[in-house]
Parts: structure tokens; C-alpha cells; sequence
């Protein structure tokens, strides 16, 4: 039967830490000659319905390193834009490729894809969730040193996707999660009840950044406007006055955190320059990161 990989609850807790370890190991190999190549022939449809660096790259490149064969497919080059029904591209891939990877913006498209195809469904991102980021920003924590079951990780600013995953992976993991977001900005309240139900980590919603950043291991922040909410980039900015990661800010968390932004950053905005290029950022190897651990779910959703 496959598995498809929607949202972090689609795992369990033992099944991230597998995939953790396995997203290490595959960093510890590299890319080098006489490394594993599990899925020799295999090819994954990368569908885009939303720009993307890492996305596409991390995972062009990871198909690569396992020996398969990655497709590329931009809005102008489906028929999803002109019409054609969801199930019905799924229905139609599914008979070319091993995986589809879709990177959109309603979490429904997600799903429907999933319900449809007959091979495995991977989030690349929607508006709601953004796993495989929240799979690298975890992996990131655990190389640092961090227990990914003790650990105080702090998220400051919107309530978005990203936060969405990283309410998920707390209570999945059972670990401590302030969210610092204005009022109007939370994190979603049915990932929030369901991420509830599902698991037993400490999440909770405040308003002082200082209060979420306090004694945290992680410190964790995103763009105020994000892709789609252009129109209400102004009313934002004042919204989040005051949400910015900056040295102040740090100076509150514990004295070995880590800054991390799962890009792409305004500097100056959420996060000042000072931070995300000072010794405390893992910023980059956390966008390392998404490569490893993709390799690592690729691995495991694909029959091979």
C-alpha cells in the first residue's frame, strides 16, 4: 500500500526519528561514487504552482544522488492551469512516474492528489503546511546537539505554514513550542486542536516575543508576507513591529541557541543581518538539510 507524505502527522514519532537518522546518514554519505543508489530508474514529477529556489533544487538534486530521474513541471506546463481536474493529471502521472511532489497553494489540491494517484504524494508546501522544511529544520536541531523530545524551540512572527508544521512536530515529539504571533496571526486552530489530539507536546501561543524566546534552544522566525499576500504587505508591517529575531532578542534564549529562517529572508524585517549571519545562525545548513532529509523520504516512499 503507499504512503503518502502530506503533513508531519502522517508520520508517528518513531517514524520521524527513523527518518531523521536516515536524512544523516545520506548526509554523511555525499554525493560520492560507490554511494547507494536505491532508486536507479526511478522518476519523480515535480509539479509547481508556487515559485521556488530550494524546493525544486533540493529535490532535483536529491532524486539525482538516489539514481533517479526528477521532472520539472512549471505552471506553463500542465494542463492544471488551463482547467484539467486534479484527479485527473494524477490519475494520468501515475502511469508515468514513481512519485509526484506538488508545491501549491490550497492543502485540498494536496489531498485530492493523493486520493487520486496510485503512486505516493509528497507537500513540497501549501498554504497550510510545510513538512519536508519542518523535516530539515528538525534534522538541523538534532546535529546541533539538541534532544528533539527536550528541547524549547521559539517561533516568532506569523502563524503560517511553517508554524502549522512546526505545532505538528512539537506535540508529535513532545517537545516545548512558543508561538510569539500578533493577535489575528496564530497559527491555524484546526492544526492546532488536531495537532493537539494527535500527541503531547507544550505549544502555546503568546504575544511577547521576549516570553516565547526565553531559555529556548531555537529561535525560529519566517517572512511576514508571504507568496500570495503581497496586497496586504503594508498592514503586515505594522502588524509585526516588533517580531524581529535581532541580537536583543537572542540575548534571551540560551547562550548555545541557534537562529533558524527557512528562507527566502528580508533581512532587516524578521531578521536582522546581524543574526543571520552571526555564529548562532544555522540558517544555511538548515536549507542544506532540506536535500538530506528529502533524499531520506524519496528513499523511503518509493518501492524499490
Amino acid at each position: 500500500m503507499k504512503k503518502d507524505f502530506l503533513r508531519i502527522l502522517d508520520l508517528t514519532g518513531r517514524e520521524l526519528l527513523a527518518l531523521l537518522a536516515a536524512g544523516r546518514e545520506w548526509k554523511r554519505r555525499g554525493g560520492r561514487r560507490g554511494a547507494p543508489r536505491p532508486l536507479a530508474g526511478k522518476t519523480l514529477a515535480m509539479i509547481f504552482q508556487k515559485a521556488s529556489t530550494r524546493t525544486r533544487v533540493s529535490f532535483e538534486v536529491g532524486m539525482a544522488r538516489l539514481g533517479g530521474h526528477a521532472l520539472f513541471l512549471s505552471p506553463a506546463d500542465t494542463q492544471i492551469s488551463r482547467g484539467e481536474p486534479v484527479r485527473d493529471t494524477a490519475r494520468v502521472l501515475s502511469r508515468y512516474v514513481d512519485a509526484i511532489m506538488i508545491r501549491t497553494f490550497l492543502q485540498e489540491t494536496v489531498e485530492e492528489m493523493a486520493a487520486q494517484a496510485a503512486v505516493p504524494v509528497i507537500n513540497g508546501l501549501t498554504d497550510l503546511h510545510h513538512p519536508c522544511q519542518v523535516l530539515a529544520d528538525l534534522m538541523t536541531a538534532q546535529e546541533r546537539g539538541f534532544d528533539l523530545r527536550g528541547m524549547k524551540a521559539a517561533f516568532i512572527g506569523d502563524g503560517n505554514n511553517v508554524a502549522n508544521s512546526w505545532v505538528e512536530a512539537a506535540h508529535l515529539l513532545g517537545f516545548s513550542l512558543r508561538l510569539a504571533c500578533p493577535k489575528g496571526f496564530e497559527p491555524d486552530a484546526g492544526v492546532l486542536r488536531e495537532a493537539s489530539a494527535a500527541g503531547r507536546g507544550d505549544v502555546r501561543v503568546v504575544r511577547d516575543p521576549a516570553e516565547a524566546a526565553r531559555d529556548a534552544h531555537v529561535l525560529y522566525t519566517d517572512v511576514w508576507t508571504s507568496m500570495g499576500q503581497e496586497k496586504e504587505r503594508i498592514r503586515r508591517l505594522k502588524a509585526f513591529r516588533g517580531y524581529r529575531i535581532d541580537s536583543g532578542l537572542l540575548r534571551a534564549a540560551r547562550k548555545d541557541a541557534i537562529v533558524m529562517h527557512c528562507l527566502p529572508a528580508h533581512r532587516g524585517e524578521e531578521i536582522t543581518d546581524e543574526v543571520m549571519e552571526g555564529p548562532q545562525s544555522a540558517v544555511f545548513d538548515e536549507a542544506e538539510n532540506r536535500m538530506h532529509i528529502q533524499m531520506a523520504l524519496l528513499a523511503k516512499l518509493i518501492p524499490h
